[in-house]
């Protein structure tokens, strides 16, 4: 590998070996400003971390960098050129090659065939010989001896698909490789040969821009460090010069203080929700947890921690999930979503687009969409405690009376989030309500309210549980704040918690209690 730099002392070498200067780079959206003032540099041969916590503007950035988006203001050079992309194919055509966040491999495909998927390199005469053996050597690279090119992608593991979507990037013979979370859904296994990958991949002088929320391994990985907050950038320092705590605090600014709980109320709080040893194979273990009403419990961390998949199990969204859970003393049969929520558990997924709201229909519809058969006589919906029912949640909701007439799909983020979490209101059959980041998408007025709306709910008598990755959110929000990491719990804390010690936490390697 190319000798590290060692920041300003660089001087013009680093100039010389610049491969890729972003400056000034601005993005809003409707008039709500994502990122507003981002620059760096990127040396050829250079492994350059992006950092922040969520919302800072990772994502806004990359999608720049990788022509989904093009910025409002500001220049992106690559190769000394300044260059307009306006789609992934032209950031490819100039070298630009992306992993995102979420799988883009085709199961139905083969391995050999995901690997020429969207390669506009990829050779037109001889092509499937000579594509073949292309693949064979890279995957032999990234440690994947094992796999066969004519292999269907189904046939592997979340984390075998995700590293073939990296050795596929890894293969284009890029300027510029960006690296979205890649190591996720990996094990420490699966992560060392991405990382060795990588290394092999920035030694033949290509710029790789790595995206990670585990900075334990973003600095063992990475060469120089860039901080985003708030949208702006706020250092660009060499990795050898920081520690974990270093970073956290360039992360966040003045650490966030956390809410004062919720008084617990006298006498019986009612039937509580008991987890036992759930597991899901692969993804989670051993979790437990007793959650009661008038509490909000806090499932905190990154993606890939196990703290989505503890809400998606107990909801039967996972099939394979093991473990005992009671609510009221009642076994909850989490292997059938039908059954679960008949129980009293109601889930609010983290994607209301695909699994929450039907974004067709109006607000009306959608608030009593799951509760027709009470608003029914001999299979007759009446209209009359239908425009009742409608008011009162609406009205609980936050929603104004005006858009109720209105599509789902024409609301912004945070109204769309308050008739997922409108719909689970005011029901007597649900005594516990699961919300998988509850404000993903949401802007900073949408956020208050719908905290307000879980307060609320967790005062009538609710079990509330929420996962995050929001710092500020699980501070100000969890009465009760559980950390997790690679699928385990890492600590339970109660009172006042310190941000910069859960995102530790959250991030970084610590012991499991």
């Amino acid at each position: 590998m190319q000798p590290r730099l060692t920041g300003p002392a660089g001087g013009d070498r680093a100039l010389d070996r610049t491969q890729v200067r972003v400056e000034g780079l601005a993005r809003a959206f409707h008039g709500v400003p994502a990122v507003r003032d981002v620059s760096f540099t990127v040396a050829a041969g250079e492994i350059h971390a992006l950092c922040g916590h969520n919302g800072a503007g990772k994502s806004t950035v990359v999608k720049m960098l990788s022509g989904q988006l093009t910025p409002d203001s500001g220049r992106i050079h690559v190769g000394g050129t300044p260059v307009v992309l306006r789609s992934r194919q032209a950031a490819q055509r100039l070298g630009v090659a992306l992993v995102d966040q979420e799988l883009s491999v085709v199961p139905a495909l083969t391995v050999g065939e995901n690997m020429l998927l969207g390669d506009i390199s990829a050779p037109l005469v001889d092509r499937r010989r000579r594509a073949t053996a292309r693949c064979r050597q890279v995957l032999d690279e990234m440690g994947l001896g094992h796999l066969r090119p004519d292999q269907p992608l189904s046939t592997l593991s979340i984390g075998e698909r995700q590293l073939v979507e990296i050795a596929r990037a890894l293969s284009q013979q890029a300027r510029l490789v960006i690296l979205d979370e890649p190591t996720a859904t990996l094990s420490d296994t699966e992560s060392a040969h991405v990382f060795a990958a990588v290394r092999r991949v920035a030694a033949t002088g290509c710029a790789v821009v790595f995206v990670s929320h585990r900075l334990s391994e973003v600095l063992d990985l990475c060469d120089m460090v860039t901080v985003l907050r708030d949208g702006r950038t706020v250092a660009s320092t060499p990795a050898a010069r920081l520690t974990v705590d270093e970073l956290i605090v360039q992360m966040l600014g003045e650490t966030p203080h956390r809410l004062a709980a919720a008084p617990r109320p006298d006498g019986d709080p009612g039937p509580a929700l008991r987890i036992e040893r759930l597991r899901v194979p692969g993804r989670l273990d051993d979790f437990t947890l007793t959650a009661r009403p008038g509490r909000v419990y806090a499932l905190a961390g990154q993606l890939g921690s196990g703290a989505s998949d503890v809400l998606r199990a107990l909801a039967g969204l996972h099939p394979t999930a093991t473990g005992t859970v009671e609510l009221g003393g009642r076994r909850v049969p989490y292997r059938d979503p039908v059954a679960t929520a008949r129980t009293g558990i109601a889930f609010v997924s983290n994607d209301r687009k695909s699994e929450g709201l039907f974004l067709g229909t109006s607000v009306a519809a959608n608030l009593v969409a799951t509760r027709l058969p009470r608003l029914a006589r001999y299979g007759v919906l009446r209209s009359g405690r239908e425009a009742d029912a409608v008011r009162d949640l609406a009205r609980q909701s936050g929603l104004p009376a005006a858009r109720l007439g209105d599509r789902v799909g024409a609301l912004s983020g945070g109204n769309q989030q308050k008739v997922f979490i409108g719909r689970c209101l005011g029901r007597d059959d649900v005594r516990a309500l699961l919300l998988d980041e509850p404000t993903r998408g949401v802007d900073i007025g949408g956020r208050a309210a719908i905290h307000q709306l879980l307060r609320q709910a967790a005062d009538s008598g609710l079990i509330v549980v929420f996962a995050s990755t929001e710092l500020e959110e699980l501070l100000e929000l969890g009465d009760e704040i559980v950390t997790m990491r690679d699928g385990r719990i890492v600590r339970r804390h109660t009172g006042d918690v310190d941000g910069a010690a859960l995102m530790r936490e959250m991030t970084h390697q610590a012991e499991a209690t």
